[in-house]
């Protein structure tokens, strides 16, 4: 069983950034992709940004490519998510994902979420 942890959320003005934050324990190991989704009123939970555990691959959802940047960092089980030049319509709940098996990184099916941390953007 894997444990997810967000941090880092919080208030922001558009054009600002953000640095999430995902701690991750339990069976670490199991881990074979992590990812942010976020969800907002009214809207699907949406795929943010992905990346292979063990290699790095990355995936970014349209809206974010070439503003958000995932990281993760093994040694200390934790995914980061970068965000810079943020817009109203990024406010939303981040939550992080993690699963054992192996499928597209944008795939919902996930084995393990957090609870989520609010991402508001002001205009």
């Amino acid at each position: 069983q894997v444990q997810l942890v967000e941090s880092g959320g919080g208030l922001v003005q558009a054009g600002g950034s953000l640095t999430l934050s995902c701690a991750a324990s339990g069976r670490t190991n199991s881990i074979h992709t992590m990812s942010w989704f976020r969800q907002a009123p009214g809207r699907e939970r949406e795929f943010v940004a992905g990346t292979t555990w063990r290699t790095g691959s990355t995936d970014y959802a349209d809206s974010v490519k070439g503003r958000f940047t995932i990281i993760r960092n093994i040694a200390r089980s934790a995914l980061f998510l970068q965000m810079s030049s943020l817009k109203p319509e990024d406010t939303a709940v981040y939550v992080c994902a993690a699963r054992n098996t192996i499928a597209l990184l944008a795939n919902t099916n996930y084995d393990y979420w957090g609870q989520g941390t609010q991402v508001t953007v002001s205009s």
